[in-house]
């Protein structure tokens, strides 16, 4: 393995782009690219910065000499905390619609909550002690539990505007516009969401 492959690999492990590389050491993603592909080296003081930010050694970089931590060290993959938070998010989701659905009751709403709310603390968690697809991992939640966690405050906002109760999915009301209202504003922010999410993965 040499520069070129040693710099890419550990793009891929932290999974970003080679933009979101460029933007965060401070070159072009032209640069980058020309690093990966053998074109040309990195500059000593760019060296410097890539250790830095990869949290690796400059010896690492130039020679491939991994440290005694180094080698020793797994790091935690971030898509391990997006699927725990992802469950718990619809778990969520579901016991609050079955708990209101049988029961009536605010307390259901706010079971529901709380699962999702946990479900987010370990994604951030997560999130900033994960060394491996962090970058993925952030663009890969917002883009599934989007659809999740939009879910209940706006059927929430439209239960109180047409019915005056706190349901955690819709109900049918009248008028009849109401509920493809509804329907209409959930995909625009969900899908505006999942396009950002899709942008920044083709950076």
């Amino acid at each position: 393995m040499n520069i070129a492959d040693r710099i890419q690999h550990l793009r891929k492990t932290r999974g970003i782009s080679q933009e979101e590389l460029a933007d965060k050491i401070g070159v072009s993603r032209q640069s980058v690219s020309k690093w990966e592909s053998e074109q040309s080296s990195p500059d000593i003081d760019k060296i410097i910065i890539l250790s830095d930010f990869f949290e690796v050694t400059t010896d690492y970089i130039l020679k491939g000499i991994e440290t005694k931590k180094q080698a020793s060290e797994v790091g935690l993959n971030a898509n391990i905390f997006v699927m725990a938070a992802t469950a718990l998010n619809f778990i969520g989701l579901i016991i609050a619609s079955a708990l209101w659905y049988e029961e009536q009751a605010p307390m259901a709403i706010v079971a529901g909550l709380i699962l999702m709310a946990v479900g987010c603390m370990i994604f951030g968690g997560g999130h900033v002690h994960s060394t491996q697809n962090v970058e993925q991992a952030k663009r890969r939640f917002w883009t599934i539990n989007v659809w999740i966690l939009a879910f209940i405050p706006l059927s929430l906002i439209y239960n109180m505007l047409f019915r005056g109760i706190p349901a955690p999915y819709p109900t049918l009301v009248l008028p009849l516009f109401a509920l493809p209202a509804f329907w209409l504003v959930y995909m625009a922010i969900c899908l505006s969401v999942v396009f950002l999410q899709l942008k920044q993965k083709c950076r």
